[in-house]
């Protein structure tokens, strides 16, 4: 079978689309099928190449300027002059027999849609960001972008199938972009699992700390891009009442710094030497802190639950979560058991929470050792690789 990938986000550009979309493309690519992807040209990628079975081409684009619009985050587009006739050309050329898009607000997705309809070709969309903000003016501005630009162009194209990642996506895009059941396959994202095994956290934490400085103190890490809808102010303010009773705690955050309100309130409330801000990290530095960790805390504005959080849990360490328990619609996430929840907003109730982790190390442990057992349970990458590829095969008529 021939399989086009479509996504404007693809390494070497970092991000959870990214990563979902580049593990999907080499498991097809694995179990035997040609894989054409199309993406964004970024940084200094090659225009074309060729890895893990893969043929890569990265078309001519530019990146949107870093504004709470974008998230303050790079979000490149590939709207530029002659891209649409590459882009069917492309397509013409490979002749695929299904194409896998990423994201609904892309240009990508919308002239790759264009060709599946035109063609008569069966298409899978998996959205990946939901147009939502916590500035109620940016929210408003996003909710016209949906109804007066995606919703139409996703309802033209009419993709065959649509993917929900999690409970809140699935009454998004029913809400949204009136899209019926019928149409919505509910399937999670998945972790790379093989990547946490064998981590001794002993070895990690010996290593972690040395590396980058840190005493004995305990380390919260705090994975992800900061962002406005991640944006780590409320841990922030939790901070004051950690560091009263765990003086010599240390936060690290890891991941590319697009919104940086944290840092000037951690100087406002003098907690800012509690801050190690290593900025964007290799992935196979990434299994190592977060074993190293004692805790793991990044989501924290109820709008949602990343790949962040799922590789803490990987790794064995204990995350406290601002999210509903039934966030995945075949996995739930009971408090006190698998992870610690917490109430978006609520910085005392955080702090509580930490507090109630550190200072029991066996309750800890078992958090930790639950919230492992439940991602390998129910998140391994292989398998969600194969459930997405069983509906490619399904809408191509391959099955």
């Amino acid at each position: 079978m021939r399989i086009a990938i479509v996504n404007n986000f693809f390494p070497p550009r970092m991000g959870g689309s990214a990563y979902v979309s580049d593990t999907l493309a080499r498991h097809y690519a694995a179990a035997g099928h040609e894989v054409l992807v199309i993406t964004a040209a970024y940084g200094g990628a090659l225009p074309v190449e060729e890895r893990d079975g893969l043929r890569i081409v990265r078309l001519p684009s530019w990146t949107l300027p870093e504004t709470r619009i974008s998230f303050n985050f790079d979000i490149t587009f590939a709207l530029k002059w002659g891209n649409r006739k590459r882009v069917f050309k492309l397509l013409d050329d490979f002749k695929p027999d299904v194409i896998h898009q990423h994201g609904q607000f892309f240009d990508l997705t919308w002239q790759s849609g264009l060709w599946a309809r035109k063609n008569k070709v069966p298409s899978l969309l998996t959205l990946h960001t939901r147009l939502q903000s916590p500035v109620k003016l940016v929210h408003g501005v996003f909710r016209v972008l949906d109804a007066l630009v995606v919703r139409p162009i996703t309802a033209y194209n009419k993709p065959t199938k649509v993917v929900a990642i999690d409970t809140v996506f699935d009454e998004y895009i029913k809400k949204r972009y009136k899209i019926p059941d019928s149409r919505i396959e509910k399937l999670a994202v998945g972790v790379e699992l093989d990547r946490f095994t064998n981590l001794s956290r002993s070895i990690e934490r010996d290593r972690v700390r040395a590396k980058y400085g840190i005493g004995d103190g305990p380390l919260i890490a705090s994975l992800g891009h900061v962002i406005p809808v991640r944006d780590r102010l409320n841990l922030i303010e939790a901070l004051p009442m950690i560091l009263e009773k765990h003086p010599d705690t240390k936060v690290m955050v890891v991941g590319g710094m697009y919104f940086t309100a944290f840092l000037d309130r951690a100087k406002e409330l003098g907690v800012d030497h509690a801050l190690i801000c290593t900025g964007t990290l290799p992935k196979p530095e990434i299994p190592g802190i977060l074993a190293a960790s004692d805790l793991e805390i990044h989501d924290l504005q109820g709008f949602g639950i990343g790949i962040a959080s799922l590789e803490a849990m990987a790794a064995g360490t204990p995350t406290v979560i601002a999210e509903r328990g039934d966030y995945f619609p075949s996995a739930t996430i009971t408090n006190g058991i698998e992870s610690l929840l917490v109430k978006p907003g609520d910085h005392q109730g955080l702090a509580a929470a930490v507090h109630k982790l550190l200072d029991d190390p066996a309750l800890a442990e078992k958090v930790g050792q639950a919230g492992k057992q439940w991602v390998f349970d129910n998140f391994d990458m292989p398998k969600i690789c194969e459930a997405n590829l069983d509906i490619l095969k399904s809408i191509a008529g391959k099955a």
